[in-house]
């Protein structure tokens, strides 16, 4: 794998190719950031983010030594013949991942990620498949995506090669991972978390909302109060509260304005206290811990 160490702030790259121009530009912007891992997935965009990005590299080529590119499957989505289902089948997995890397224009992934847990998985299977892409050099590193911890040690007790990452949801709305055991898993094991849609819920609304006004009003009262003591805005203040975590979150940022690329940054630099952690968590919950 690369020498090159992933940045705690991963940029996201879902949203490249809606405006090819613009998207270009926030990931010449994160670059100039700092941002060193770069996440995809064959399905964003129907595959045109990772043939936009691969762009950039083709453009300047002497980008590539300098970050980690990352990239995910196993979601596929209805067509004529088909249902939405995941996919995490050998073929699928190897054929999206020779996909991926054909559009990127590079010679391998530094990081592969298997986007949703398969209900069909069989977990050899996904070894194999893992075993042959590291044997061919298309792939350095594994990790998952959205898996629980019990999918994640079947997983891995299939696989050779640690896994690395769990990419799942994390914000101020959606704090499932603080319960359910995903973020002690990763604390005791060393995985990376790494927090889709980080600051959904203050940013934008998060997938499924169910904060009622009441909420949202303790919550953004909070947040002013706090912005005002670390001068920052709302969603800095929730990345540093993300930051905060010991088991190392990695937030994935997923603007396309360069400047809201570049603010993100100072969120590692806020020295966020224990104090107001739990402040903002009694805030989103509406009463204090127990």
């Amino acid at each position: 794998m690369s020498s090159i160490q992933p940045s705690r702030l991963a940029y996201g790259c879902m949203r490249i190719a809606e405006d090819p121009e613009k998207g270009k530009r926030a990931v010449r912007a994160a670059i100039d950031a700092g941002y060193t891992l770069f996440d995809h997935a064959d399905i964003y965009g129907g595959g045109t983010c990772e043939t936009l990005f691969g762009e950039v590299l083709r453009e300047s080529p002497e980008l590539r030594e300098n970050i980690l590119v990352q990239s995910k499957c196993a979601v596929r989505f209805a067509d004529d013949s088909s249902p939405a289902r995941y996919d995490s089948s050998s073929d699928h997995i190897i054929s999206s991942v020779n996909g991926s890397l054909a559009r990127l224009g590079i010679e391998q992934l530094d990081l592969f990620l298997v986007h949703r847990p398969d209900y069909l998985m069989n977990a050899e299977e996904v070894g194999v498949a893992f075993d042959t892409l590291k044997s061919s050099g298309k792939v350095a590193r594994f990790g998952v995506s959205n898996f629980s911890i019990s999918q994640f040690d079947l997983l891995q007790s299939a696989v050779a090669e640690p896994l690395l990452i769990n990419q799942v949801e994390i914000n101020i709305h959606n704090t499932e991972a603080l319960d359910n055991g995903v973020l002690d898993q990763c604390q005791r094991l060393q995985i990376t978390p790494q927090a889709w849609c980080p600051v959904a819920g203050v940013a934008y609304p998060a997938w499924g909302n169910t904060f009622s006004e009441e909420d949202e009003a303790r919550i953004r009262v909070e947040l002013e109060r706090q912005s005002v003591k670390y001068g920052g805005e709302a969603s800095i203040i929730v990345l540093a509260w993300l930051l905060k975590h010991p088991a190392g979150i990695s937030p994935i940022i997923g603007s396309t304005t360069p400047d809201r690329i570049r603010a993100a940054v100072t969120a590692l630099d806020i020295h966020y206290s224990r104090e107001d952690w739990y402040r903002l968590l009694e805030a989103r919950n509406g009463k204090s811990v127990p």
